[in-house]
């Protein structure tokens, strides 16, 4: 067992090395986003499907993260409500635009949308990333090619169009996630266990937000970054971005 657990690790860690090879990437998406910070305009963050989510839900009031994060999380694809209904969801030609609407994305001009999605085919994340360019947004996909390469056209999975994320948006971070995602091979099982899409995912997002913060330091601007909550003075510290953010951000308060 231990092994195994130790080949797991050493995996993840070679996905992390890869991702830091994005680093040109990573920086251009974090001048993208201050540039609309100091316009005063929305930054979205959104995972369109499933498991996607949590990419979202990691950069959301987070100790050391970013106040400025618009976090879209859509309960007809939050796994709360049923796992497959998630899938099926996500599956939905036109979906998207409505979600798009509830969240006033691409209201004022100049604002940015990250999109946060593994395999970057299903519907609901093309028809993202197709209606924010139609809206004017600048579009930043948190992806890869992996699955794109080798899921074929017409395939339930796939946006009617055959789109791929990693093609359409305006700056590709590649997350490196793996064919099949699982990668721990467990002797005398032929089936893979052991994900890896979250990981890639969470990585990506907490690199971006550090190199936000390292580029509004250049640029002379405080950041808004939280502190735990339950370090003294965590509240204290955090309730002034409350107060400001919280009138803009649906779900931080």
């Amino acid at each position: 067992m231990s092994d195994m657990i130790r080949r797991y690790r050493e995996n993840v860690s070679k996905l992390f090395e890869q991702i830091e090879e994005e680093l040109p990437s990573i920086q251009k998406a974090a001048k993208v986003i201050v540039d609309a910070f100091e316009k005063d305009r929305m930054v979205h963050v959104i995972g369109p499907g499933g498991h996607s989510n949590m990419g979202v839900e990691e950069v959301l009031w987070r100790a050391g993260g970013l106040a400025i994060w618009d976090a879209i999380l859509d309960a007809g694809t939050n796994l709360i409500h049923g796992a497959k209904r998630s899938n099926i969801v996500e599956r939905t030609p036109g979906y998207a635009q409505s979600v798009l609407n509830a969240y006033h994305v691409g209201d004022e001009e100049g604002e940015v949308i990250v999109i946060v999605n593994a395999y970057g085919i299903n519907a609901m994340t093309i028809d993202t990333v197709l209606e924010c360019r139609k809206r004017g947004l600048t579009t930043i996909a948190v992806t890869s090619d992996s699955f794109a390469k080798i899921v074929p056209q017409g395939h339930v999975s796939r946006h009617p169009s055959g789109k791929n994320l990693y093609e359409e948006a305006d700056i590709y971070i590649n997350n490196h996630l793996p064919v099949g995602d699982a990668i721990i091979e467990v002797d005398g099982y032929a089936q893979k266990v052991g994900s890896t899409s979250t990981f890639c995912n969470c990585f990506v997002m907490n690199c971006l937000s550090a190199c936000v913060v390292e580029e509004m330091v250049k640029r002379g601007i405080e950041p808004p970054v939280f502190v735990s909550a339950n370090m003294p003075g965590g509240d204290e510290h955090n309730r002034a971005l409350e107060a400001k953010y919280g009138k803009l951000i649906k779900h931080l308060l």
